[in-house]
């Protein structure tokens, strides 16, 4: 596997908000959405920018904890968990979205469900359920039947926050006062809209945020990878990190599938060779 270093907190985003790191020798993987398709059940197709991002998983470690942030089809898919249901031994989801899983065959033996504030020890690793304000349902009859938050990740070294899809709202300083202060912090910062301003936050927003919740360096997640928004696909990472620079925020924006650590920095704008 690709983690040279196990020793060392070691993280990869693969666009949008799915994420592999690995911890405290274990590996921890989060909203695993690399299918093609953000909107199955819709009339209209979200396609994913890359081709073949499925095969990613034949690549993968065993992992040894998945986090669910909720039940959304940009963050659960369903032919990506097929192809690694036999490499996942435990899954600690959002409160109601166990019944996704069993229904596609993970043994509720290997399911946690974590309600807001909710924590749970695994291996050495402290894992927190956060709050935030956005909704869940995955169809026209399950509207807000499961959960919707983000994860604290501490060991005695680290604190990482990912701080889930929503707008913004107090509960990010309340994060950060109860468990806080993060030396890294995934932002949700993509795909927003005027109307949408209650469930996602704008780039100046989530900056705003991350220093609310007290994180020392933050990456913008929850774009590139899918156009759900009418704004351009690099305008996410552009305004995050110009905000994060005139609010004295450390930002960092490694490209997909790049191994990056806790320390490391990116400001590079790799996106300008891809427009």
């Amino acid at each position: 596997m690709f983690f040279a270093e196990p020793s060392k907190t070691q993280m990869v985003w693969y666009g949008h908000s799915a994420i592999l790191m690995r911890i405290m020798g274990k590996t921890i993987l989060i909203d695993p959405m690399l299918g093609a398709d953000a909107s199955p059940i819709a009339p209209f197709k979200t396609k994913r920018f890359s081709t073949d991002t499925l095969k990613l998983v034949d690549d993968f470690p065993t992992i040894d904890l998945m986090l669910l942030s909720h039940d959304h089809y940009d963050h659960l898919d369903l032919a990506t968990l097929q192809k690694l249901k036999p490499k996942i031994r435990q899954y600690y989801v959002a409160l109601g979205c166990a019944r996704h899983l069993k229904h596609w065959g993970i043994s509720e033996s290997n399911i946690k469900e974590f309600d807001w504030w909710q924590h749970s020890v695994f291996e050495g690793i402290e894992i927190t359920f956060t709050p935030s304000r956005h909704f869940s349902g995955r169809g026209l009859t399950d509207r807000s039947q499961s959960l919707w938050g983000g994860w604290a990740i501490k060991t005695p070294h680290e604190n990482i926050y990912f701080s889930g899809d929503g707008g913004y709202g107090k509960h990010f300083k309340q994060v950060g006062d109860r468990l806080g202060p993060f030396d890294f912090g995934f932002m949700e910062c993509g795909q927003y809209h005027e109307n949408w301003h209650q469930i996602h936050m704008f780039p100046q927003e989530a900056v705003l945020a991350a220093k609310e919740a007290k994180v020392s360096k933050a990456m913008p997640v929850h774009w590139g990878a899918f156009a759900l928004a009418q704004h351009s696909w690099t305008e996410p990472a552009e305004q995050f990190v110009a905000a994060g620079r005139k609010d004295n925020l450390m930002v960092t924006a490694p490209p997909p599938g790049q191994i990056f650590g806790v320390t490391d920095t990116h400001d590079d704008a790799w996106w300008a060779d891809h427009v």
